[in-house]
């Protein structure tokens, strides 16, 4: 209770999450409450259009979507136009898992140069999460940045995020400045709580917010470039080094999977609350497509088999698809505000499509008011008071997810 209280006092304050410890943040059920209840709200926007907040599967002027698709959301656009070709629970509020480190790179990767180098202290990597995925950074050695984001990207490394975040100032301020980053994407879906994407109550995202993530990260050579290296060598001491390769199957080949022809990444996660999580992108015949996809059922290559058939039909069939909504542009480049509109509620039933799951109480839009900037992401962030009190009365209220559970790329 006096952690709650806590919580409580800075929510109506409108502190943001970042100035509080991990474990006191807005736990997810909270979170939930918020949606459900603003699902049914007036003066509302959906970014991305109005049909993104549908449930079931959104297509128009195509058919064939792969029927065995068992994501509980996913999303494919055309990277270059911005254009939604298909998707299914577009903004479900999810864990993201490891896919988050995606607006990590998009909030850090420009403040320091490729050939930095940092000697890493033991303090640097005393606060990553018990059970993390690690690419083995030792303290006492010296990294550049080059081979620090290596660890981030190739694999998925914690380590690696919690040495550039305290040399960006310390997990606090990146995550202020991931939430505000998010704000100026119009990610709106998405609450930071760990700049890794360990799970953490209250820590969401969701398929819309990922791809756009992706999409504004790839404009950048070197984001590009780190997200499709296969392997790298990694400081072990002295002059040693050892091998790291890429986590994602679908650019390396590994578990049995071909590698997907025009893959060039771009982010994979696992956790087992959030299950698997991936955002690749590839390209064909002139055309780049980004496909986001979130908790299918347990499998083990289920995620990429699933971007993968997504793809195809993207590359195929869906090439005659007209689009259900839109990759909005960041505000800080020009991007339109989404205006407020009369909500009609949770919306009307998605375009027939496969027997995928119907979407949970966390279906829907994000309940955050629209707002630009770091105005926003504190807005977003002072909210919690509400949250917590709906929550004591809303009924059939989601379970909060559990913390501490253990990542695999």
């Amino acid at each position: 209770m006096r952690d709650s209280s806590r919580l409580t006092r800075r929510a109506a304050l409108g502190l943001p999450a970042a100035a509080l410890p991990l474990s006191a943040a807005v736990p997810a059920s909270a979170a939930t409450a918020t949606a459900t209840a603003t699902a049914t709200a007036t003066a509302t926007a959906v970014i991305g259009g109005e049909r993104l907040a549908r449930g079931g599967i959104q297509v128009r002027g195509a058919t064939g979507l792969p029927k065995k698709i068992t994501a509980r959301a996913w999303l494919l656009a055309d990277c270059d136009s911005g254009e939604v070709l298909a998707s299914y629970n577009a903004h479900r509020r999810l864990a993201p898992a490891s896919t988050l480190k995606m607006l990590f790179a998009d909030t850090v990767l420009k403040k320091f140069e490729r050939t930095e180098r940092y000697q890493v202290k033991d303090s640097d990597i005393s606060d990553v999460p018990a059970g993390s995925s690690l690419v083995g950074i030792k303290p006492g050695l010296t990294y550049t940045v080059e081979q620090l984001w290596q660890g981030v990207f190739l694999r998925s490394g914690n380590d690696a995020v919690h040495v550039l975040s305290h040399m960006n100032g310390g997990i606090a301020k990146t995550v202020a400045e991931m939430q505000a980053k998010a704000a100026d994407l119009q990610a709106l879906d998405t609450h930071v709580v760990s700049p890794d994407g360990f799970d953490h109550p209250g820590q969401l995202s969701s398929a819309y917010d990922l791809t756009l993530f992706a999409r504004h990260g790839l404009k950048d050579d070197d984001f590009r470039g780190y997200c499709g290296t296969r392997t790298a060598d990694f400081p072990a001491g002295g002059k040693k080094t050892f091998q790291i390769q890429n986590t994602d199957r679908l650019l390396t080949g590994a578990w049995g999977l071909d590698v997907y022809k025009g893959l060039f990444g771009v982010k994979n996660g696992y956790t087992s609350h959030a299950g698997n999580t991936f955002t690749g992108g590839a390209t064909r015949g002139g055309r780049t497509l980004l496909v986001t996809v979130m908790h299918p059922k347990p499998g083990t290559n289920a995620v990429y088999e699933q971007t993968a058939a997504l793809l195809d039909w993207g590359f195929g069939k869906g090439g005659s698809a007209q689009p259900v909504g839109t990759l909005v542009d960041p505000l800080s480049e020009g991007g339109a505000s989404a205006s407020a509109s009369p909500s009609k509620g949770k919306g009307a039933a998605g375009a027939a499509g496969s027997g995928a799951a119907a979407g949970s109480a966390s279906s829907g839009p994000s309940p955050w008011p629209l707002a630009g900037g770091a105005a926003g992401a504190l807005a977003l962030l002072g909210a919690g008071t509400w949250a917590l009190r709906r929550r004591r009365r809303a009924a059939g209220a989601a379970a909060a997810p559990d913390s501490g559970d253990t990542p695999a790329g």
